[in-house]
């Protein structure tokens, strides 16, 4: 992947060695991102019909948190903080220009780098979460920690891989600011928990599919893809399918259990995108088979 020298972010907030952990929210919320009957909501959203003013009024009001108010560490300026703010710079890109064409602007996320733990609006993030994305605070969450277990553990290489797992994230974030994670909540409120999972894959597909049309523009400007760097990310989208981590863990698969997606489908609607580059082909939630 080839990055070196692009512009970089200014809204990664390093709070690495700024003694995480604690901050009074409790147990991580499990409201990090969430969907029932939300096909009609989705097709509301602005990519598939609505008022562009459905964005630019932002959704719900972002809460000051402990974690916007926390001392912060000096930031690092090491290759992978650069790395990452390179990375976040893309995606801000990429969704300005496609909001830009809605006739709204893009309301970018902050990315937090933290070490251990993390006070979030949506409860203490730690690392064993793996990345995520709070909708409460409109930020992405990431331990670097977490690009070394890929590495050690699931043998996924690249920084294309990690870009990917970036561009998810960030993902999310897309669906918060269409009004998409919230209906999916709501609907979860009113599901079972295996139709509340099976809306939750439907969702982490839609943002795998965000993360490969990123790709696809970013590269159409950049030209930063390199010789293997899609192989990478598909074999990063592999790595952590549901069927693969339940395999590793338990060994055994129990579908009705998904929250993700299986491998194959995460590497599907990853292709699509990125194949695509179109939002409208990242429906998952009308799709009638993932």
């Amino acid at each position: 992947m080839k990055w070196e020298g692009d512009r970089q972010s200014d809204n990664v907030d390093d709070r690495r060695g700024a003694g995480g952990g604690g901050g009074g929210f409790g147990g991580f919320g499990g409201k990090s991102v969430g969907i029932g009957t939300i096909v009609i909501a989705l097709i509301g959203s602005v990519f598939f019909g609505i008022d562009p003013s459905v964005i630019l009024g932002g959704g719900e009001g972002t809460v000051p948190t402990q974690a916007q108010q926390a001392p912060r560490a000096t930031p690092a300026n090491d290759r992978e903080t650069q790395f990452v703010k390179t990375t976040l710079a893309y995606t801000e890109d990429v969704w300005g220009q496609v909001f830009a064409a809605q006739g709204s602007q893009y309301q970018p996320t902050i990315l937090t780098l933290f070490e251990g733990a993390v006070p979030t609006a949506c409860g203490t993030g730690r690392s064993a979460t793996g990345p995520f994305y709070c909708p409460a605070d409109r930020r992405v969450y990431i331990d670097l920690g977490f690009f070394r277990l890929m590495q050690q553990r699931f043998k996924v290489e690249g920084e294309f891989a990690q870009a990917y797992v970036i561009a998810h994230e960030v993902g999310h974030h897309v669906q918060n600011l269409l009004g998409i994670s919230d209906q999916v909540h709501n609907a979860q409120q009113r599901a079972s928990e295996k139709q509340g999972n099976a809306l939750s894959v439907r969702l982490e597909l839609q943002a795998d599919c965000f993360a490969g049309l990123w790709a696809n523009r970013t590269n159409q400007r950049e030209q930063f893809i390199e010789a293997g760097d899609v192989e990478g990310a598909m074999a990063a989208a592999t790595a952590i399918g549901d069927d693969a981590l339940q395999r590793q863990s338990q060994g055994q698969v129990v579908p009705d259990s998904f929250t993700h997606g299986s491998s194959a489908q995460r590497v599907r609607w990853f292709q699509r995108g990125l194949e695509s580059g179109k939002v409208e082909d990242c429906n998952t939630f009308d799709a009638k088979q993932l």
